[in-house]
């Protein structure tokens, strides 16, 4: 069973996908984290996130080691992941990493869930479920805002909010795999939803989709 979730930054579709995951007992894989690492890699390097040739040489060697590294969380590790996912080269060089996820899930596990930009539309198009897991730029800005200011870190809610914006579109014009639904995904908007709602309306329309398949 593969089930894809997608949706924009902040949306909360991280937090439902480890939920479903471990609820239904399959394999989980955070596919942002595959563009954070090549990002920060980049940025270690001391190269542009934005040279396609040296993001592109990263991500074809990229092991699944370097997605424990302790800098991916980071707003840094996000806005580099942003640049580095807009290049085709890296995008395909990743592609076979989240294929081979979905198709040999890891520890036995009997499917995988896995979470990204583009994921029910070019990663799973086959996909058993395909959410895609939205809400507005002000309430996506404003739970990274909380989410840094509980981190101790120093936060300005309207450079939050620009940042996502910023993010937003630079993921739904890039020319290749940009941000958008599958034409046979369940949107699911949570401006209104706490987590827990969210989940109970996703696991619903999970359970619909095994019925009726």
């Amino acid at each position: 069973m593969i089930i894809a979730i997608d949706g924009p930054a902040a949306a909360g579709k991280g937090t439902l996908a480890r939920r479903i995951a471990e609820h239904l007992g399959l394999a989980y894989l955070d596919t942002g984290l595959l563009y954070r690492a090549v990002g920060m890699k980049v940025v270690h390097a001391g190269a542009n996130p934005e040279d396609a040739g040296a993001a592109t040489e990263i991500a074809e060697g990229l092991t699944p080691d370097d997605l424990k590294a302790p800098d991916l969380r980071g707003d840094t590790a996000a806005d580099a992941a942003s640049k580095v996912s807009a290049i085709p080269g890296v995008r395909a060089a990743l592609l076979s990493f989240q294929q081979d996820f979905a198709s040999n899930p890891p520890d036995g596990a009997k499917g995988a869930v896995l979470d990204g930009r583009d994921i029910g539309t070019v990663v799973c198009p086959d996909a058993d479920a395909k959410l895609f897991v939205t809400a507005s730029a002000e309430v996506r800005a404003e739970r990274r805002y909380k989410e840094l200011l509980e981190r101790g870190l120093e936060a300005i809610y309207t450079a939050v909010l620009q940042d996502m914006k910023d993010r937003d579109a630079r993921d739904s014009n890039r020319a290749v795999s940009p941000l958008e639904p599958a034409e046979d995904a369940y949107q699911l908007d949570t401006s209104g939803l706490d987590a827990d709602a969210a989940y109970a309306a996703a696991l619903n329309y999970i359970n619909m989709r095994n019925q009726s398949g």
